[in-house]
């Protein structure tokens, strides 16, 4: 059966089925993101939007930066474990970190984060020493991280309260319960299968062994506490009338950023949006507004300046040490690959 799937897989590819099909679904969620947006903020006074946004508590600002410091904080452990589950443990935290910290929060608002994440990783990973299938195994694993903590969040959340997720897609709540517990039930056949015998996706120097079952259970624990935090950010930032509760919330709020993550959209511009407004519909629009912008300045906004900045420096520096070397060691000019490597094992990395 497992090699039918996969065959099938093949041929939708060679057909480009699956990415006209990916760029259907994400036309299709803007598209309806769009009319849902254009309903509810009619009408909405921009005069008292910014009015709430001035009345919001310094308190809850920093509470919420703090709690976004640790979210991006949680995601530099997303490229630890995947570089080490690579078996290249001798790159350091401090790269790994750059690089987790930089690409998700360029790819979180250039969008299309597979690509332009990976182009970020790319680049700093390739001083190292890393190719382009080392970088694409990083991403996968990454990215198999983040899944499993979304699973995870989203399916404990729901089963425990699925009228939160009814208020987005317009579901019975036991519905949502079934799909739910579904979730969860899938999430524990994945730790079994890969807890059994050791497991490998892809062929060839494309393949990719899973990390183990203990270490899936890691990888969903770190999930896991990458959107609380995140989800404690917004939740803060939320009008704090009619307290729906953390679990509604944060339940809402994953919903939202996975039909934003879906849309490819830039930060789910659009999309996640509209989510959080339907979904969080007894509450004030022009204070949820409010709270909905200040979290794209907190989550969005700053964190990708610093990261252009970062990156700027790393390249300023970069090329003034390698050009420094090119004049002390002329011989080296013919080859960049190896003037990077001297650079690297100097620990001249810029980073």
């Amino acid at each position: 059966m497992l090699e039918a799937l996969r065959r099938a897989i093949s041929f939708l590819r060679q057909k480009q089925i699956l990415h006209k099909l990916g760029v259907a679904v994400s036309v299709t969620v803007i598209g309806i993101a769009c009319y849902v947006l254009y309903h509810m903020l009619r009408g909405i006074n921009v005069d008292e939007v910014v009015e709430a946004i001035k009345q919001t508590e310094p308190r809850s600002i920093a509470l919420a930066a703090l709690f976004v410091a640790a979210g991006y904080f949680t995601l530099t452990f997303y490229d630890l474990f995947a570089v080490r589950a690579i078996g290249r443990t001798d790159i350091p935290y401090r790269i790994n970190a750059l690089a987790a910290f930089t690409s998700y929060s360029i790819g979180h608002n250039v969008g299309a984060s597979v690509f332009t994440g990976g182009a970020v990783r790319y680049r700093i990973y390739s001083a190292w020493g890393l190719n382009a299938i080392d970088v694409a195994k990083i991403c996968f694993l990454a990215g198999l991280t983040f899944w499993l903590g979304n699973a995870a969040v989203l399916g404990l959340g729901i089963a425990y309260h699925p009228e939160a997720a009814a208020a987005i897609d317009q579901l019975p709540p036991w519905l949502n319960r079934v799909s739910a517990v579904a979730i969860i039930l899938g999430l524990v056949a994945y730790v079994v299968w890969v807890w059994i015998q050791p497991r490998v996706v892809g062929r060839g120097p494309w393949s990719v062994v899973l990390p183990g079952g203990p270490l899936t259970l890691l990888q969903i624990a770190i999930g896991i506490v990458d959107l609380g935090f995140c989800a404690l950010a917004m939740y803060v930032l939320v009008p704090d009338e009619p307290n729906l509760g953390f679990v509604v919330v944060a339940v809402i709020f994953v919903s939202a950023t996975l039909l934003g993550f879906a849309s490819h959209s830039p930060g789910g511009l659009g999309v996640f949006d509209a989510a959080m407004l339907v979904g969080l519909w007894q509450m004030d629009r022009e204070d949820l507004l409010a709270g909905m912008l200040l979290f794209r300045v907190l989550y969005y906004l700053a964190p990708f300046v610093i990261s252009v900045i970062l990156l700027t420096f790393r390249e300023v520096i970069l090329g003034a040490r390698m050009k420094r070397l090119r004049e002390a060691r002329p011989e080296r000019d013919a080859n960049p690959a190896r003037e990077a490597a001297y650079v690297r094992k100097r620990g001249d990395t810029g980073a």
